[in-house]
């Protein structure tokens, strides 16, 4: 209310410290302690940036900077006149909306029930099964739900047969049609139990007296976490969602190159996997570099949609 009042008189904030000299001296040494970093940032992140003008040539390896013949925008407009680019960005989309729709939901509740857990030895088994997935790698999980998935003495067709379900074994990997449900299955699978931790780090923040009062007011479990643990990491969430929204068409390419072959590539291919394979591939640079660029920027504007979504709903925003 101070901070209000403050404004509506047309006086600065006296909660902002002012930025000066004293203050950059007083805190030199934090200063000091960021500089590896920003120059890392530097180096690794903003740099090569330049290699964007790849994108605007037709570029020749061998050749010096301006040796190079500039092509303008012909890489982007042959990247949006070419029907496999259309293809590789619905896979990357559906996949993409996918794994946020449960990889991003399913960690919450599953926080929320395993903070409700009271036995704390079976509360830290739990824990430690859901992380282990987690450290295994990908190329592990792939071997391992192929041969989960086989058809020749694969354990869930061996199930599904003992169970009647079906009559013959199916090839769940030969189906393109099944190919997204399945991706997402693993990757939650994987990352269920990672993706908890900072709900439950979230959730250890909250005010135990919040608890006593809804307890005092009869409230139960369900509706302690509802009204009192829920409310109590909706920032979190956000913010979480903010940064998975930025990386909806960055979804990678292992888990589809792992999982995937030549009969379901019509739904497997993503944008990662299309730049691997006709932009460094076959040697064209530029066009690969296009594609980047076209997903730095939508990722960019998602990012700031999501973030304005967030400062709508009266959470501030993180950008």
């Amino acid at each position: 209310m101070a901070r209000n009042l403050t404004k509506a008189n047309g006086m600065g904030d006296p909660y902002k410290k002012k930025l000066t000299w004293k203050t950059l001296y007083e805190q030199r040494y934090l200063l000091m302690m960021s500089v590896p970093f920003v120059i890392w940032v530097l180096i690794f992140k903003y740099i090569p940036i330049w290699g964007w003008t790849m994108a605007f040539q037709n570029f020749r390896p061998g050749r010096s900077f301006f040796e190079q013949q500039w092509v303008g925008f012909k890489h982007f407009i042959d990247l949006f006149q070419d029907p496999m680019f259309y293809q590789v960005m619905r896979n990357t989309l559906a996949m993409s909306f996918l794994g946020l729709i449960f990889g991003f939901t399913l960690p919450i509740i599953f926080a929320l029930l395993l903070n409700e857990v009271r036995h704390i030895a079976f509360k830290r088994t739990i824990q430690t099964v859901s992380y282990l997935p987690h450290f295994v790698s990908w190329v592990i999980v792939a071997s391992l739900f192929t041969e989960m998935l086989a058809v020749d003495g694969g354990v869930i067709n061996n199930i599904l047969l003992s169970l009647n379900i079906i009559d013959k074994p199916v090839q769940f990997l030969a189906k393109g049609e099944w190919f997204w449900g399945i991706l997402t299955a693993v990757d939650v699978w994987k990352e269920l139990g990672w993706n908890s931790i900072i709900y439950l780090a979230a959730i250890t923040a909250i005010d135990p007296s919040l608890y006593e009062a809804a307890i005092v007011d009869g409230a139960g479990r369900f509706k302690q976490m509802w009204h009192v643990t829920l409310p109590g990491i909706k920032s979190t969430i956000l913010v979480i969602l903010i940064m998975n929204i930025g990386w909806l068409i960055s979804i990678g390419f292992e888990k589809q190159f792992l999982l995937g072959n030549n009969l379901v590539k019509d739904y497997s291919d993503v944008l990662d996997l299309y730049i691997l394979n006709y932009g460094i591939g076959l040697a064209r640079y530029s066009y690969g570099t296009a594609i980047g660029i076209f997903k730095s920027v939508v990722s960019i504007l998602l990012v700031f949609l999501a973030n304005l979504f967030a400062r709508k709903s009266g959470e501030g925003n993180i950008v």
